[in-house]
Formats: structure tokens, C-alpha cells, sequence
């Protein structure tokens, strides 16, 4: 499929021109516009990874089918400002909950439990497993940048999208117990071995926390 990324990084879109038959997978809700492409809804994996996705994943229980008429044209947006970035899928990778945008119709989405070393910027406990070969689009709040790994990298938890499988990384506070509790670095992902990391420029927990600075306390 052909594919636009439009108005990047902060509100950033997917358009995608498919051919006739051809089709893409998305999350429910991220159509924005589409021309000449008929929508199909329905739970892939069935009711028990329908399931996962959503009560686990943070992702909907539904997935929608988008498949072209004929010169197909359709918009494709998250629901929150950031980026978008496409993936040239051949394998294995993990992401947060909720970056699943849209794929490849071939390419799978189900979750898998990390313990508490995924807990990443309180996005839970299970990280996205997506498998396949395909096209991907992820998306996150803020910008996203690849980084590539080819023996260690640390990462802010706050702003892990996706890694690949062969990567290997543990969670552990960014300096001494001082420099945890006065730098507001907090906690971070030590990633060994050869790979690539996609991280993004903004973390939602501390635009949260920005915001909040602003309210009245009563």
C-alpha cells in the first residue's frame, strides 16, 4: 500500500491509497476520511483475543477492516496529538499499550504479560506483541524517533513506544536513591544487546503532571 504521513510530528495523520481488494487493519474509531473503501468490523482472534486487547492492551475489543472498492483512499488518526511512524514489519516486536495504529491485514496483535519490569509509565503490566510481516503503524503523544542499539541504551520509561524482540532490558532507577528522588528522572529501561528502540519526544505522565501545576488547589 502507498502511505502519507501528513502534518507531523504534533497532529500527525496516516493517509493510505489501496488498490482494488486490497485492505488494511485499524483501531476502531481512527477513520478520519475515506473514499471508495467499504468498512467491515470484527473481533480478530475471536472473543478471547478481543478480549486481551482490551483488557489488557488498552486497545478497542473490535477491530475495523477497511477494504478498497477500487482506488481506495482513507485517513487514519490516533486520538491524541503526536506522531505516527510506519514499521516495515518481518518478525516480532513489543509496544505500549494503545500504539497499535493500523497494518497489514496478516499482521497479528495480542499481548504478553512482562511482569512488573513493563509497568512503563503506568501503562500496565502487558506490552503489545505484534507479529508478522507487513506494514505497521504505530503512534504515540509527541514525536517519534528510532534509536538504533547496538550494545546498551537507557531509556525513560515515559517514553518507550515499541522495541525489538531481540533486545533484552531491565527497569531500574536512573541514578542512586538521591538523584531518583531530586533529578524527576524517575525510573528507566536498560536495553542490551543489537536492535532498534522507538521512543517518543514527549511522555503523556508528565504533560499530565505539567497541566496539573496549573490548577487551582481548590
Amino acid at each position: 500500500m502507498k502511505y502519507r504521513i501528513l502534518s507531523r510530528p504534533s497532529y500527525s495523520l496516516l493517509e493510505l491509497e489501496l488498490d482494488k481488494g486490497e485492505e488494511v487493519i485499524a483501531e476502531t474509531g481512527a477513520m478520519v476520511y475515506m473514499r471508495n473503501v467499504e468498512l467491515k468490523t470484527q473481533m480478530k482472534g475471536g472473543i478471547i483475543g478481543g478480549l486481551k486487547r482490551s483488557l489488557l492492551g488498552k486497545e478497542s475489543f473490535f477491530i475495523n477492516r477497511f477494504v478498497s472498492q477500487g482506488n481506495g483512499l482513507i485517513g487514519l488518526a490516533p486520538p491524541y496529538q503526536g506522531d505516527v511512524v510506519h514499521v516495515d514489519l518481518q518478525g516480532r516486536i513489543y509496544a505500549q499499550s494503545g500504539a497499535f495504529l493500523a497494518s497489514s491485514p496478516n499482521v497479528d496483535i495480542d499481548t504478553k504479560w512482562g511482569g512488573t519490569r513493563t509497568f512503563f509509565a503506568g501503562e500496565g503490566l502487558f506490552l503489545l506483541k505484534i507479529e508478522g510481516a507487513g506494514d505497521l503503524f504505530l503512534s504515540s503523544f509527541g514525536g517519534i524517533e528510532q534509536v538504533d542499539v547496538e550494545d546498551t541504551l537507557v531509556v525513560d520509561t515515559g517514553h518507550i513506544v515499541a522495541f525489538e524482540e531481540g533486545l533484552d532490558f531491565k527497569v531500574r532507577r536512573a541514578g542512586g536513591l538521591k538523584a531518583t528522588l531530586l533529578s524527576g528522572e524517575g525510573l528507566v529501561a536498560e536495553f542490551r544487546g543489537t536492535g532498534k528502540v522507538w521512543i517518543q519526544t514527549r511522555s503523556i505522565g508528565e504533560y499530565i503532571g505539567w497541566l496539573a501545576s496549573f490548577l487551582p488547589s481548590k
